[in-house]
């Protein structure tokens, strides 16, 4: 089969995307890999260059570099002026998450909004989001170490406490909205005082009060799940999704419209859509409209997210705009925003974006004619949207442009972007660093399944002072993505470019079973963890490997979470790779199904078939298959894969006598938020592969851990 790549640059896009379509699909391949050789060539010829090994080339960026730009959006809203309120974690302050605001005319940088003996971050569900909503002045916001509501003004001095004081950080709230009609703060409410295994969550309302703190009532009560409770503009009627299990969020749930009574309880209710067991469909996401329609997103009948309105008088479905191709995403953390409003002249237009092949398309949606109008901006990879009165903001990257938050202002006819200004980056200060950056190439290749693909974007080798010798194959690192439910983005990321900086090609894995191609390409994974995944990627290893792209005897892999069972399951069940590096990852299904929370309790099920499945496919039931290096990090907080894990297929690799590592961090959760954690980790994978498996002595001064078995 043809290798297929295709360079990701924005400008590349801008002017290609309006006539991809028209241009046969093998002459375009054929086409962008000259265009990739070219460069490549072009760029490894350089005389100016030093010529080292591969992996050995000196980068200035450094693992410093990457911690310092590991900050995180936590959610987007709108202040009543108008500007941008954002949330954002600190890795220099220990991975505090603050409430941010845009600058104002008078201002030259940034406004923090609460004080610093505050942090926004809910733990409901584990993974959070949906912290904070916005109305004109007021924040409301739960905060991390009491996990309490607190409302808080703008400019004023010290946020007050909504809810009560449990004793500890017993109650999470999320996705809240406020609902003036009845003075009170609406959301999801997960309550852990009975059993933090398997708290029961309710949509519950808070009021405001100018008195003592109030208990919350429950309003909607009975299923496992809840998110997006959702008020219509006149107060008459609310929309949320509720699921429950076995099912996630992106298997099945359901959408419900309940009427208020006067004095605010809901006493009608109706399913607008997941009710019918012979559909299978995730809606998800509704939204009234400033006249009191309904919007939202499913997947019925196609197998793709698309956006829908409910008829009410009719309580009928119907479609707004359908596509093969996705508008949102999976319901990992609450508080997610893939389209909004616009008004002009009395209609509403929607602006969304929607995801095909790797690729966000953003674009306003007239939804009376149902016709979709692209924008042109530099992002082509999309998430949250907000908007205001005449512009909207966006969540975004592309492979020149880190994850940024911009703002967009149309012309009068809302047919092209007038101006377009980065308000938010995660990286801000990148100049310096462009002429080390590898573009991502979209790869298609073939997995073990006849006439079936899967994709993932590759990054070759780049360093503006540096090329290897001419009859030398970078070693290759294969990352495949948590979830695993997720999904790999061709987006500028310095935890990559750390490593292709440095010599070593990267590939990052959509494998069977990841989002943003449709339901059919997501469900491959069911019943089959452990083997579509694993399988993907040794096939995209040795997809690079067969066109000449890698060295066969130096290919690595590492995962984070689901993407670290990966991981240690590519190594105990193949042979493809010499060495790997698992972050918080599983390495006992059974335990992991034991121990989990809640919102993952009944995952795994859908993803392994049996008892006997979940004993063959757990890595540490097959420690005597192990024979290559494996390094492992965890977080001694995590309640997502508890650390457990970690130290049982350790023990077990010692003793086997397989060199082995174990990095465990006091006070971090799942995923790693500490500046010097998120370094030293980078650091030790680096040195570690360099060792192992690289046939070259790292440019960096890193003192390595002792690895058992080894040292």
């Amino acid at each position: 089969m043809a290798l297929a790549i295709s360079r990701l640059t924005t400008l590349t896009f801008a002017t290609l995307r309006p006539s991809l379509s028209r241009i046969h699909r093998p002459f375009l391949i054929k086409r962008l890999r000259c265009i990739s050789s070219f460069s490549l060539a072009s760029e490894m010829s350089s005389p100016e260059k030093k010529t080292a090994p591969y992996g050995s080339w000196k980068s200035p960026i450094s693992a410093d570099v990457v911690s310092g730009a590991e900050k995180r959006l936590g959610g987007i809203a709108i202040a009543g002026d108008g500007r941008l309120v954002w949330i954002e974690s600190r890795p220099e302050e220990r991975g505090r998450a603050v409430i941010v605001k845009e600058p104002g005319e008078s201002e030259d940088k940034p406004v923090d909004l609460i004080p610093e003996n505050f942090a926004a971050r809910t733990l409901a569900q584990e993974y959070g989001g949906g912290t904070l909503a916005i109305k004109d002045t007021t924040i409301i916001f739960s905060n991390y170490k009491d996990q309490r509501l607190y409302k808080h003004s703008i400019g004023g001095s010290s946020p007050v406490p909504l809810t009560p004081d449990y004793g500890g950080p017993l109650v999470h709230y999320a996705d809240g909205v406020f609902d003036p009609h009845f003075n009170r703060y609406i959301t999801v409410m997960e309550d852990c005082r009975a059993s933090s295994l398997n708290p029961v969550t309710t949509i519950a309302a808070i009021p405001f009060s100018d008195g003592d703190v109030q208990e919350p009532k429950q309003l909607i009560s009975g299923s496992d799940f809840y998110a997006f409770p959702r008020i219509d503009p006149r107060g008459r009627r609310m929309a949320w999704i509720e699921w429950s299990h076995p099912n996630m969020p992106w298997d099945r749930s359901q959408i419900w419209v309940g009427y208020f009574s006067e004095n605010g309880e809901i006493t009608q209710r109706v399913c607008v859509a997941g009710a019918d067991s012979a559909l299978v469909e995730s809606p998800t996401e509704p939204k009234w409209s400033s006249n009191g329609e309904l919007f939202f997103i499913t997947d019925r009948n196609s197998g793709f997210w698309n956006i829908y309105k409910w008829v009410e008088d009719k309580n009928e479905v119907v479609p707004v705009y359908s596509i093969n191709a996705e508008f949102t995403r999976p319901l990992w953390v609450f508080g997610i925003s893939s389209y909004d409003f616009l008004e002009k002249d009395g209609v509403n237009h929607i602006v969304c974006s929607y995801r095909k092949n790797g690729q966000s398309y953003l674009g306003i949606l007239d939804s009376e004619l149902g016709s979709f109008s692209l924008l042109e901006t530099p992002f082509s990879d999309v998430s949250n949207i907000v908007s205001g009165k005449d512009y909207f903001y966006v969540e975004g990257a592309s492979a020149s442009h880190p994850l940024s938050v911009a703002k967009v202002t149309l012309d009068d006819k809302l047919a092209e972007v007038k101006e377009f200004s980065i308000v938010w980056s995660s990286s801000p200060d990148l100049a310096k660093y462009r002429p080390y950056f590898s573009t991502p190439e979209v790869i298609e290749f073939p997995t073990e399944i006849s006439g079936q693909n899967a994709y993932a974007y590759f990054y070759p080798p780049t360093n503006g002072d540096f090329q290897a010798p001419s009859d030398e194959k970078p070693p290759l690192l294969v990352k495949n993505h948590g979830g695993p439910t997720g999904e790999a983005h061709g987006i500028l990321d310095l935890n990559i470019q750390y490593w292709t900086s440095r010599g070593w090609a990267f590939v990052d894995v959509n494998y069977g079973g990841s989002t943003g191609y449709g339901r059919e390409y997501r469900e491959r994974l069911l019943g089959k963890w452990g083997i579509v995944d694993v399988n993907d990627c040794c096939s995209c290893a040795k997809f690079l490997v067969k066109h000449g792209k890698v060295d066969a005897e130096r290919l690595c892999i590492m995962g984070r979470s689901a993407g670290g069972y990966t991981t240690l399951a590519c190594l105990a069940f193949k042979d493809t790779f010499k060495a790997g590096a698992s972050l918080y990852g599983v390495a006992d299904l059974s335990l992991l199904r034991a121990e989990t929370h809640k919102f993952e309790s009944c995952y795994i099920d859908n993803l392994v078939d049996s008892e006997k499945d979940y004993f063959e496919r757990s890595p540490i039931n097959s420690v005597d298959k192990f024979s290559c290096p494996v390094i492992l990090f965890q977080g001694l907080d995590d309640k997502v894969v508890p650390p457990d894990q970690a130290r049982t297929i350790y023990k077990a690799l010692k003793e086997k006598g397989v060199p082995v590592a174990l990095v465990e961090y006091e006070g971090e959760q799942h995923g790693f938020r500490k500046a010097e954690n998120i370094k030293f980790t980078l650091e030790q994978q680096m040195v570690f592969f360099a060792r192992l498996v690289g046939k070259f002595d790292a440019a960096d001064d890193i003192t390595p851990i002792k690895i058992d078995n080894f040292d």
